[in-house]
């Protein structure tokens, strides 16, 4: 059993839609598919009839949607409760972010608001774009940092919650530049050849992003290696591996000393806005605080 079916299933039976239920849970149709039969498989009955239209629960599925539901509201409340006693969630402003924001911009960014606000407590939860949404829609953080883009963003009720953008910068095709200078990989061209890539994970949101941004042009690559961090995918870049594409943050300093160089030009990257959400309308005065500092 996983959680996340859990909510899956609740999304879909609200939503009677497979496509508006994976575009709100951010992920691509056909894994949202497998989580729900996964589900099915685990329960040992069929939840959905696929064979009307809209799709329709079917009387198993009526009875486990309640059990559902309540399992999920009451894991998120003996969670805080634990926290809570534990001295994890009581005075500490809560934020979710993609893990590698926290890692490239958010840390620096706390770093500076602990002077601006004497005695700043935070307690930050790296995971997942859909697990980050999920806390803050349950009320588990009180910020979400996430990424924007033009055609790839989270689904996230506009009336209940108050976007802040904080920065803009690039996803960027990159090499190691004695590797790229060497083997002349370029993307633009489609001789020679196949420049080795490192791909992120099909259908996390760096993948959806990248996907969008090729479309459909032809690229002359090999995918030999995939993962879900950024961090992974930026060391294995380092020693030579291929190319990626990274976030500007991430690899800032590389880029500055020249260790890496774009191997495509503007036309081959994205523009990606670290974005922070809350409802400012149930902070605690620190969060408040952090929020305005932000």
């Amino acid at each position: 059993m996983d959680l996340n079916w859990l909510r899956d299933f609740e999304c879909l039976a609200r939503t009677l839609n497979f496509t508006r239920a994976a575009e709100e849970r951010n992920i691509t149709q056909s894994a949202f598919s497998r989580r729900i039969k996964a589900l099915e498989s685990w329960v040992g009955r069929p939840l959905v009839n696929r064979a009307t239209y809209p799709i329709q629960i079917t009387d198993a599925g009526r009875q486990f949607l309640p059990v559902a539901l309540g399992a999920i509201s009451q894991l998120a409340e003996t969670r805080e409760a634990i926290r809570d006693a534990q001295g994890g969630g009581s005075g500490f402003v809560r934020i979710s972010v993609l893990h590698t924001i926290s890692v490239n911009y958010l840390a620096n960014r706390i770093e500076n608001m602990q002077r601006d606000i004497p005695g700043l407590r935070t307690r930050v939860v790296s995971d997942s774009l859909s697990t980050c949404c999920e806390l803050l829609v349950e009320g588990a953080v009180d910020i979400m940092l996430c990424y924007y883009h033009a055609s790839v963003s989270p689904r996230i009720d506009d009336a209940v919650f108050t976007r802040k953008n904080l920065l803009t910068e690039r996803l960027i095709p990159v090499a190691v530049d004695a590797r790229a200078g060497k083997d002349g990989w370029n993307l633009s061209t489609n001789d020679g050849p196949p420049i080795p890539y490192l791909a992120y994970e099909q259908s996390s949101f760096l993948d959806m992003v990248v996907e969008s941004t090729v479309g459909q042009k032809p690229m002359n690559v090999e995918t030999i290696y995939v993962d879900g961090l950024v961090e992974t995918i930026k060391r294995r870049l380092l020693h030579g591996s291929g190319f990626a594409w990274m976030p500007e943050t991430a690899i800032a300093a590389e880029l500055a000393d020249g260790t890496l160089v774009p191997i495509g030009d503007e036309t081959w990257c994205a523009r990606l806005t670290i974005a922070a959400l809350a409802d400012p309308t149930s902070f605690a005065p620190q969060a408040r605080e952090l929020w305005d500092l932000l």
